[in-house]
């Protein structure tokens, strides 16, 4: 079996590297794919050395550009490469168009595609991300899902339940692995280095890039006021290039500046800003990516966006959407630092993603789907069963696994008169709602 991992930016590079470790670890044969569409190429082999992972065999080095012709510039890359390796299943995590790539030039060569994160959804078509996750999933095989939240959302797409693995989040996975790697370097970016981090105190860490937040000078000034208010915290505020760029044309940054509690510092590494995160008392960030390592590592987190596609960590209660509104965000900062029961509460949540062996569980249900022959695309060799789509309540001890059994049916959707339910084979439907399809007997 050869399997073939495509990574673009560093987030995926980051969420990956754990399923790279464990394919490594199985003896399977990989190729890793770099569609270098952010950094150049001694960046990149720098990235990939700091986080202990072996460099890409590719790099198509893509560079930036429009969406349409970064995307177009990567499925040409991509095609080529997977021609001449012909690997059995391709592996894409998250929702960049490096993703959105990948998983369409592998549906027109019929090579299946793993789409790691599948199933989230910010129910925001305005945002890219939206499209290329959603092209994504419609392409894919196998779906690694991080959620029984995120699967539903799949299972009310239309997709099968057959084909959906919920294995937790690898950014866990990412987070124990790579926190490791931090700790033994300790703080190498210079800036953090003169602040005395590993003595600092009360430690809040902001980041803030999002055009829905930094474009508008309404809604920065509201999070800035809320900032200015905060003097029992160290701020710590690593700034987007862009981010300053629009500071300063609304006349905001100088004013931020020179608040004595606000340290504002480049962007740093992923290790370091790891490091900095474990370190946090508090996080505020309009960061989808981030939302998930703070739960992680139990850090409280507010997050400056009106919607998100982590819901997970709000219901689970590690983490708070606050918008740009200075009132809400000041009521639930302080509140985190006043209010010890309640930060506890915060940073005790249960992690919807998992405990880590999600790149376990990953690459094992790859192995057991190459095994059953699964992963092979072929024109289908019978004609297609009909079937009647049904809606029933079960009123007696049956699980889902015997219901298909029996009635020779699928089952998508399970409502336990509370919350839809995800239908693992072993569930009970016992009192259930369930709705499924009912194919022909002969």
């Amino acid at each position: 079996m050869k399997i073939a991992t495509i990574l673009g930016t560093r987030p995926e590079i980051i969420k990956m590297a754990p399923i790279i470790d464990e394919i490594n670890k199985n003896g399977i044969e990989q190729i890793i794919i770099h569609t270098g569409q952010h950094y150049d190429k001694e960046m990149s082999d720098n990235f990939f050395r700091d986080l202990e992972i072996q460099t890409p065999d590719y790099n198509i080095h893509v560079g930036s550009g429009t969406h349409g012709r970064q995307t177009g510039r990567m499925m040409e890359g991509i095609e080529e490469i997977l021609l001449k390796e012909k690997p059995d299943i391709v592996l894409v995590q998250g929702d960049t168009n490096a993703v959105l790539a990948g998983a369409l030039v592998c549906g027109k060569l019929h090579i299946a595609v793993g789409h790691v994160e599948a199933g989230l959804r910010s129910f925001d078509m305005t945002m890219p991300e939206e499209i290329n996750r959603k092209v994504a999933d419609i392409c894919s095989t196998m779906y690694f899902i991080p959620t029984e939240n995120s699967a539903i959302n799949l299972l009310s797409e239309g997709f099968s339940r057959k084909n959906l693995i919920i294995t937790g989040n690898t950014v866990v996975d990412a987070c124990f692995r790579h926190l490791e790697i931090a700790k033994k370097r300790g703080f190498e970016e210079e800036s953090l280095k003169n602040l005395d981090m590993e003595n600092m105190e009360n430690i809040l860490t902001l980041t803030m890039h999002r055009a829905e937040n930094v474009d508008f000078k309404e809604r920065v000034a509201e999070i800035i006021a809320a900032l200015k208010e905060l003097t029992d915290m160290n701020v710590i505020f690593p700034i987007h290039p862009r981010t300053k760029n629009m500071l300063e044309k609304f006349g905001l940054f100088d004013d931020l500046k020179n608040l004595e509690h606000i340290h504002i510092v480049k962007p740093i590494g992923y290790l370091d800003f790891l490091l900095l995160i474990s370190k946090s008392t508090l996080i505020l960030t309009d960061s989808g990516g981030l939302q998930e390592e703070a739960i992680t590592l139990n850090v409280p987190a507010l997050t400056l966006r009106y919607n998100t596609e982590r819901p997970e960590t709000v219901t689970a209660g590690g983490n708070i959407l606050v918008g740009s509104d200075k009132k809400v965000i000041l009521e639930n900062a302080n509140k985190i630092l006043n209010d010890k029961d309640f930060a506890e509460k915060m940073k005790n949540a249960v992690n919807p993603y998992g405990q880590g062996d999600a790149a376990k569980k990953t690459v094992l249900a790859i192995k057991n789907y190459y095994d059953e022959g699964v992963l092979n695309i072929t024109a289908p060799e019978e004609i297609m069963t009909s079937f009647t789509r049904k809606m029933t309540q079960i009123n007696e001890d049956i699980t889902v696994n015997e219901f298909e059994l029996n009635e020779n049916a699928l089952i998508h959707m399970v409502f336990d008169g509370d919350k839809m339910r995800f239908p693992l084979d072993e569930l009970n439907l016992n009192g259930m709602i369930i709705i499924y399809d009912k194919y022909d007997d002969n």
